[in-house]
């Protein structure tokens, strides 16, 4: 009779060794689901151009290969790395979902932006190279949308500043101060096109609008916020910092209460006057709160569409035009989506190219005042 020899008290176990053919048999099962999936994506690709003709009505063989991968992926797993597998098969799901809702979508989108499909044509979608991104450098209106949001980016840090004084404010020992709270947040509960149509089209409507009437009793004769472009574009800034500077003041009134507050208490006794107590310590101190909300803030900016579309559909002029506006447009009025995803594909290296060098600056700050 064969005994199990008992482990010492401190003795690591380790469990038995995978097999090579084990092993083995995991990577062909693993390469063979790939091999499947990227030889239907290729058909189907090809099919698409008009290059071959397998009579593929839809993208379901894809849908199809990719599911075989994701078991075949699975299955692998598990036969490689024996419980190690089987504990990645719970973040499996999670990774095949960010694959196909977000990876392929974009991989997708790039192949559209190099095809000509206006959804007008009677001719379909057909590949055109790079007549779409030389359209794009001479688009005189995409250049200008993207010039409108420098103005927009930029008055993110006077939002910031505003939103830091309220912020400052409500976290102070004043009177009502939770029903300030409250009420100061309404605006960002509100939906930005809801915003649109009651701001932009009722309050400050030319003819009926209260402000507007207001503004000809104060001695404006044309009292016109939307028809000159500097003011259409203020006009704009101001109903889009109303939504979101509430969003900037309570991640910052959440770093102010939990900052110690002796810190502050040790400035007073030293004699500290209050703006010296908040630009040497409140500040500084900030500063990692602060640029998590301005960084947030600035990549809720560049998407900015709604209430241009709903207000002034870009104009005067283009005046107050955003690229998310702008490649509505192309796709609403000119049903023209694979110029139109140009645009968007272009706008999205754009912004991680932008995003990128933005977090790589305020790291750099971070541990220089750290």
């Amino acid at each position: 009779m064969v005994t199990a020899t008992p482990s010492l008290p401190g003795q690591n176990v380790t469990a038995d060794p995978i097999a090579p053919g084990r092993k083995r048999m995991g990577w062909l099962v693993i390469a063979a689901g790939t091999a499947v999936l990227l030889i239907t994506v290729l058909l189907q690709a090809l099919d698409a151009a008009g290059v071959t003709f397998f009579g593929f009505t839809s993208w379901q063989p894809t849908l199809y290969a990719y599911l075989v991968w994701a078991v075949g992926i699975g299955v692998g797993q598990v036969m490689i790395r024996g419980e190690a597998g089987q504990r990645a098969l719970f973040l499996l799901p999670a990774a095949l979902f960010t694959v196909a809702m977000a990876i392929f979508p974009t991989f997708f989108g790039l192949y559209i932006a190099f095809t000509d499909w206006n959804l007008s044509s009677f001719e379909g979608r057909k590949f055109n190279g790079l007549a779409n991104l030389i359209a794009l450098f001479h688009d005189d209106f995409y250049w200008n949308a993207l010039g409108n949001m420098i103005y927009y980016v930029a008055m993110v840090l006077v939002e910031y500043a505003i939103a830091f004084g309220l912020a400052m404010l409500l976290n102070a020992d004043i009177r009502a101060r939770k029903f300030f709270r409250v009420a100061f947040l309404m605006p960002f509960m509100l939906s930005p096109v809801a915003v649109s149509w009651m701001v932009g089209k009722s309050l400050m409507e030319i003819r009926f609008g209260p402000v507007a009437k207001l503004a000809k009793e104060l001695g404006w004769s044309n009292p016109s916020f939307f028809g000159s472009p500097w003011l259409a574009k203020l006009s704009i800034e101001m109903m889009d910092a109303w939504v979101w500077i509430p969003f900037i003041m309570i991640l910052l009134l959440a770093g102010l209460q939990a900052m110690p507050k002796e810190v502050q208490e040790a400035a007073k006794v030293d004699g500290a006057t209050g703006w010296q107590s908040f630009w040497k310590i409140t500040f500084p101190l900030m500063l990692p709160v602060s640029a998590t909300a301005v960084v947030l803030r600035i990549i809720f900016k560049l998407k900015l569409a709604d209430i241009v579309i709903n207000v002034t559909a870009g104009g005067p002029g283009g005046a107050t035009d955003t690229v998310s506006s702008f490649i509505y447009r192309e796709y609403r009025d000119r049903s023209n989506v694979g110029y139109g995803t140009m645009l968007a594909m272009f706008y999205l290296v754009l912004i991680i190219i932008f995003v990128t060098l933005l977090l790589n600056f305020v790291s750099k700050r971070m541990q220089k005042l750290t």
